[in-house]
């Protein structure tokens, strides 16, 4: 018979039916190596621990999708999950190599998991451009654990190492497609993927379509279609609502599984316990290297003549103090300056625990200086919240707890550690200790506001940490048992008065601290750049840029200089007068009294404006010597 060229069938129609092909073999494979379904005794030995049976029904969801989102709400263990999912692949789909997409302070924090659930190895993919490349060519590690600030530049790397499975979490980090992480993450081919997100849709339906498009491009057909379909629009085309959103729900039910805390509420533990890694900026990394050499002059002193005066011991409780406050930000010590990422990932952290209507957060921090910048965050957000602290008068402290139990819109108790003690907040279910008191009795005190007797939720603790700092060598000595640390740090005065056996172990537990501290990586700066423009809307430099800006000091003049080129460089004005004699008409103004004209130059930002100026005396007392 002859071949008719008009019932060729079309290259997606032959893509789709592959699809439906794999999709049974995948499903039958399943079916075969977990016959009882969760119930399969050969589930006991996906990890380490022991799965609930929500997560073990997200693993076999994903293992049979091959691509999905896991869209499971906050606290649900979705990493537990696709760490439960890639294994299975590995075992049934021949899974070799598999690459986690995260954000930059959530890597270690992964390989801290993967190392806790499985028995697999994993490399954090780290560093300038060279090193990156150098860690994507290691064929090695089972895990590879990048951010998505970095993707855009480790395409060709990351298409030589091809990846069989992706895992990309905090998946709404691309909800907004024309982003370029958003771009360049879509670029990645790999036959599986796990998306991870607890708030897959935020705001707007096209933030869900540009998720889904890294699972199944053609899952929800042609954009505008979809729009047009459920958008509901008023008579100046403004989006006002959304209909059929059942339909859409049937037509991700293959790749999406979602589930809410009170649907499996009887599996879950009382207390989910996590720690979040974030990295410092090179000028809280400053700090707090100047402050950690003059705790280890101290702590030298004191092996050597078994000795300290009240001097140093004061000296001694400053360090020690400014070393803790600055792994929050700057602004802790200098108001004039905020240089870290702990504020601003604290707010994705709420934004996620807040998705879901009712609940209530808790957040403690020692600092009201740090509830600051953190109160600046929820006015900007629009979150409802209360500030309790020491300065608080006492016959107002009940009216707040108040507002915070009665008021639906009051969704944050922001709070000192004398919030800590006394009060009943068992409405709420989340806590995040933005930092953590020296003293273990303080931290049990502070989730026992919330974790206590009446308490009808399981109760989510999230401890925030500065990567490489003395709250990660607390966590790696003391892992918060018992020590002479309590109230040294977080009480008053007197308790400076150390002597005696008291002040050796006090001594003996500084120095094991201190020892634990991990040394700076030579990544950390461009790690710590990474991370604040993932929270930045301002556009982007690179870690080169970053890099030079930094270290010299030329740059800022530089940097000046082409500001004021740019504005002479400039088309004509918004107004659409031409230049005249080249200068845009913007910067010519005329004097009321002589009729002269002149030129009005904008000024540089004050720091560029400050940089320059000391470039400027640089090279001044050069030429002087």
């Amino acid at each position: 018979m002859k071949h008719d060229p008009d019932l060729r069938v079309g290259d997606d129609v032959l893509e789709y039916l592959a699809e439906l092909r794999d999709a049974d073999e995948r499903a039958a494979k399943v079916a075969e190596a977990f016959p009882e379904g969760i119930r399969s005794k050969e589930l006991d030995s996906v990890l380490k621990v022991s799965l609930y049976d929500y997560q073990r029904q997200g693993v076999l969801f994903a293992a049979r999708a091959g691509r999905c989102l896991i869209g499971d709400e906050m606290g649900l263990g979705k990493t537990a999950k696709a760490l439960a999912s890639a294994e299975v692949m590995a075992r049934l789909f021949g899974v070799e190599r598999v690459l986690i997409v995260c954000p930059t302070s959530l890597k270690h924090q992964w390989k801290n998991e993967i190392k806790r659930f499985t028995t697999r190895d994993a490399r954090v993919i780290e560093g300038l451009k060279p090193k990156r490349a150098e860690g994507f060519a290691d064929p090695a590690p089972f895990f590879k654990i990048t951010n998505y600030d970095t993707v855009h530049a480790d395409l060709d790397a990351i298409a030589g190492w091809s990846p069989d499975l992706v895992i990309l979490d905090e998946a709404q980090r691309i909800k907004n497609w024309a982003t370029r992480a958003a771009r360049s993450v879509k670029l990645i081919r790999s036959p599986y993927a796990v998306v991870l997100s607890g708030t897959p849709l935020e705001n707007r339906l096209e933030e869900l379509i540009s998720i889904v498009q890294f699972v199944d491009p053609h899952r929800l057909g042609p954009t505008f279609r979809l729009l047009h379909d459920h958008q509901i629009r008023d008579n100046v085309g403004k989006v006002i609502g959304y209909r059929d959103l059942n339909r859409l729900g049937e037509t991700l039910a293959p790749v999406l599984i979602r589930r809410r805390k009170d649907e499996v509420l009887a599996q879950l533990p009382e207390r989910i316990e996590s720690t979040i890694f974030v990295p410092m900026m090179p000028q809280q990394r400053e700090i707090h290297t100047e402050n950690q050499e003059e705790v280890a002059r101290i702590v030298q002193k004191w092996r050597r003549f078994k000795f300290l005066s009240e001097a140093d011991k004061r000296r001694l409780m400053i360090s020690l103090q400014n070393m803790r406050m600055v792994c929050d930000s700057t602004y802790l010590i200098d108001p004039k300056l905020d240089h870290g990422v702990k504020a601003s990932e604290i707010t994705t952290l709420l934004e996620e625990a807040l998705e879901q209507p009712g609940t209530k957060a808790v957040v403690f921090s020692q600092w009201v200086r740090m509830h600051e910048l953190l109160v600046r965050a929820a006015k900007k957000k629009k979150w409802g919240h209360v500030l309790f602290h020491g300065g608080v008068p006492g016959r107002d402290r009940g009216k707040l707890v108040d507002k915070f139990r009665d008021d639906p819109e009051c969704r944050i108790f922001f709070s000192t550690d004398a919030g800590g003690v006394g009060l009943n907040l068992q409405f709420a279910s989340v806590v995040v200790n933005v930092d953590l008191p020296w003293n273990p009795a303080v931290l049990n005190q502070r989730i026992g506001r919330v974790h206590r007797l009446g308490q009808r939720n399981p109760v989510r603790v999230l401890n925030v940490v500065a990567k490489g700092s003395i709250e990660e060598g607390m966590l790696s000595v003391l892992e918060f048992k018992s020590s002479l640390f309590a109230g040294v740090l977080d009480g008053g005065a007197t308790d400076i008065q150390l002597g005696g056996t008291r002040l050796t172990k006090f001594m003996e537990s500084v120095e094991a601290t201190t020892a634990e501290i991990p040394p700076p990586v030579p990544a950390e700066k461009e790690e710590a750049a990474e991370a604040k423009r993932e929270f930045s809307d301002k556009p982007k430099p690179t870690a080169e840029e970053d890099a030079l800006r930094d270290s010299d000091p030329w740059a800022a003049l530089l940097r000046a200089g082409t500001s004021l080129i740019e504005q002479f460089t400039r088309p004509a004005n918004t107004a659409g007068k031409p230049a005249a004699n080249g200068v845009p008409t913007s910067l010519i103004r005329t004097d009321d009294k002589t009729g002269e004209p002149y030129l009005r130059l904008p000024v540089p930002p004050p720091q560029v404006l400050e940089q320059a100026l000391g470039a400027l005396q640089k090279l001044l007392s050069g030429l002087k010597g």
